[in-house]
C-alpha cells in the first residue's frame, strides 16, 4: 500500500476521537474525522480514498451498522470495524452480519485496536500491494475487500480471525497445518496453550466455530475435513471431519 493508510473515523465523543485520532497518527495512519453519521455519509464518498471505516456504535439518531448499510449503498466498499461499550455477543453478531469486519471494545488498549487494524489493511493487499482477488470456490465466495464469506450467497457472519483462517484454508487446494493457521492469526496474540504444540488445541476450537457458523447458514455443510494429526483442508463435497 503506497503511502500512509487513509482511516475514517466516525466517533460523536471529542474527547475520545481526539485520543483515537493522536494515537492513530502515532501510529502513522492519516486519520479524517466525522462527529455526525450525516456529515459522515455526505464526506466520505466524496474522498480520494478510504482504507478503513473505524465507525462508533452508538451515534446521533443512526447506530454505526445503519451508518454502515448507508455508505455501502453509496459504494463505499472499504471494509470496516465497528467500536463499542457494549461487550456482548449479540452486538457482534449483529455487527459481523451487517459486513464490519470487526467489533472492538471501546476498553480494550489501543495497541489491541491498532494489531486489528494493521491485519484488514494486510488482509487487503497481497503480492507487494497487488488487491486480493475475490475467490468463488463451489458455494463459497470470499469477498477479501470487505472480509466477507458467503455460502450459497449467504453472509456468514465470522469474525476477522475467523475469515483469515476460511480463506486460507479455501485458497491452499491441498492440506493446511495446525502451525500454519495458527501463524494466519498470531497477529491478534492467539494464545498459543500448554507446550511446544499447545496451539493445536486452539486452531481446533477456532475451526469448530468456523464449521458451525457455516453449519447455520447450511446445516449440509461439509467443506473443513480434518487431516488427523496435521491440520485441515478445503475440499466441496467432503464427508464432515471432526476437529
Amino acid at each position: 500500500m503506497s503511502g500512509e493508510p487513509m482511516l475514517v473515523v466516525v466517533e460523536d465523543d471529542d474527547v475520545f476521537a481526539k485520543v483515537l485520532i493522536n494515537n492513530l497518527a502515532g501510529a502513522g495512519f492519516s486519520a479524517t474525522h466525522f462527529e455526525r453519521p450525516e456529515t459522515a455519509i455526505g464526506g466520505i464518498p466524496g474522498l480520494a480514498r478510504t482504507d478503513l471505516l473505524i465507525l462508533d456504535w452508538r451515534l446521533p439518531g443512526m447506530t454505526g451498522v445503519d451508518l454502515l448499510d448507508r455508505l455501502r449503498k453509496l459504494g463505499c466498499k472499504a471494509p470496516a470495524l465497528l467500536l463499542t461499550s457494549h461487550d456482548d455477543v449479540f452486538y457482534e453478531e449483529a455487527a459481523l452480519e451487517a459486513g464490519a469486519v470487526d467489533f472492538i471494545s471501546k476498553t480494550r488498549s489501543f495497541s489491541v485496536l491498532r494489531k486489528r487494524i494493521e491485519l484488514v489493511l494486510a488482509g487487503n493487499r497481497r503480492d507487494g500491494g497487488v488487491p486480493a482477488a475475490m475467490l468463488k470456490r463451489g458455494p463459497l465466495l470470499i469477498e477479501p475487500a470487505i472480509h466477507q464469506a458467503k455460502w450459497n450467497d449467504n453472509p456468514v457472519s465470522l469474525t476477522l480471525g475467523e475469515f483469515r483462517v476460511t480463506e486460507r484454508l479455501a485458497r491452499a487446494h491441498g492440506d493446511v497445518s495446525y502451525r500454519q493457521l495458527y501463524d494466519v492469526l498470531k497477529g491478534e496474540s492467539f494464545i498459543a496453550g500448554s507446550g511446544s504444540e499447545g496451539y493445536r488445541a486452539n486452531v481446533r476450537t477456532l475451526v469448530k466455530r468456523i464449521r458451525q457458523k457455516f453449519c447455520d447458514v447450511d446445516d449440509r455443510f461439509a467443506a473443513i475435513v480434518s487431516v488427523p494429526g496435521f491440520g485441515y483442508r478445503w475440499r466441496e463435497g467432503a464427508p464432515d471431519g471432526q476437529a
